[in-house]
């Protein structure tokens, strides 16, 4: 008789730091009161934009978009653009800092590394696509966390820190709003959907920073224009805040806001 293994083949991997890091980021948005605000955008004309745009030579790239248009309606509701500061007060900032996730290859793993877009709504979609293509085409080593950053000693310091002090500064710090917004910024967005085809939402755990926006898929459904309907392009996208910094009116005016810039394709015309 022959004893079949129920494990089956398997391999073992290490747990590395980078993971342990996203574990430590991530599990911020569990200390957090979250409003998820799930949406669907109609891309179908700035789709277009970036098309024409390629085909004359104009390199436009859509997280940069997105960006730009996240900077621009946060400059206008400057409520998502907040932190608490100690018990009593918040501090609402007028810069805003964005900070993007850009896959590499490292080794056998897949790390996301962050590049911090500072004072994102004075650059124009031109700028801010530079950018997120020279960190796409920068070298990085096997121990770096972000890209096309140069680290304070005091950042340095703390990305090569044991875990656990990791988790304590992270603790001291969860209501110092601007040591945040030096050092993490503002916003983050994660554009998920630009992967691969990923045909829906993903709701994000949350994170240290004031808003979190994870970009997910484009699909291609029927729409309503001028009382036609027609297939129209539909972008998923899931913004999720802090309910202790900010409220429901004023993250609707925000999200309305950015609904607009992003459905009437706001700064591709110029691109």
């Amino acid at each position: 008789m022959v004893t079949l293994d129920k494990l089956g083949k398997y391999s073992v991997k290490p747990f590395t730091n980078s993971r342990k890091n996203i574990v430590i980021v991530t599990s911020e948005g569990h200390r957090k009161l979250k409003i998820d605000t799930i949406l669907e955008l109609d891309v179908t004309e700035a789709r277009r934009l970036m098309r024409e745009a390629r085909a004359h030579g104009r390199d436009v790239s859509f997280t940069g978009w997105i960006v730009k248009c996240l900077a621009q309606a946060a400059c206008e509701h400057p409520e998502v653009n907040s932190y608490r500061l100690g018990r009593n007060k918040l501090v609402v900032f007028e810069d805003v800092d964005i900070s993007v996730t850009i896959e590499r290859q490292m080794g056998e793993e897949i790390r996301p590394l962050v590049h911090l877009i500072r004072r994102a709504q004075t650059m124009s979609l031109v700028e801010i696509t530079a950018v997120i293509r020279a960190c796409q085409r920068q070298a990085a080593g096997t121990g770096e966390q972000t890209l096309g950053m140069e680290l304070t000693g005091f950042e340095r310091f703390v990305v090569a820190s044991p875990m656990w002090m990791k988790r304590l500064m992270m603790a001291l710090f969860r209501r110092q709003g601007l040591f945040k917004k030096k050092h993490l910024g503002t916003m983050t967005v994660t554009a998920i959907g630009m992967k691969g085809r990923f045909p829906g939402w993903v709701i994000p755990q949350g994170g240290p920073v004031a808003t979190l926006i994870a970009v997910g898929g484009i699909t291609e459904k029927p729409g309503v224009v001028n009382g036609v309907v027609v297939p129209r392009d539909y972008l998923h996208l899931t913004i999720t805040v802090d309910h202790s910094v900010i409220d429901g009116g004023p993250l609707v005016r925000f999200v309305e806001c950015f609904t607009k810039l992003v459905e009437s394709a706001a700064f591709l015309a110029t691109a």
